[in-house]
């Protein structure tokens, strides 16, 4: 299993409600979470098979952006 981390523009629960449903739908997303007091408001996924740039499409079309860190 693979631990990716990424910097967000996440900044609260309610975006954290918004996103839920596209990263709980992404087949091989094991468990995810973001850590919106960090300054780089980081999202760390642990998947079995999800490429990275999945999940950055996937925040993208929920309206939120993204890096790999």
């Amino acid at each position: 299993m693979a631990q990716l981390t990424f910097k967000t523009n996440i900044k609260c629960g309610g975006c954290i409600a918004t996103v839920k449903p596209h990263l709980d739908q992404l087949e091989g997303v094991k468990s995810w979470s973001v850590d919106t007091a960090s300054a780089e408001k980081k999202l760390t996924v642990e998947t079995e098979k999800t490429e990275a740039s999945a999940i950055i499409n996937t925040l993208a079309k929920a309206g939120y952006k993204a890096e790999i860190l």
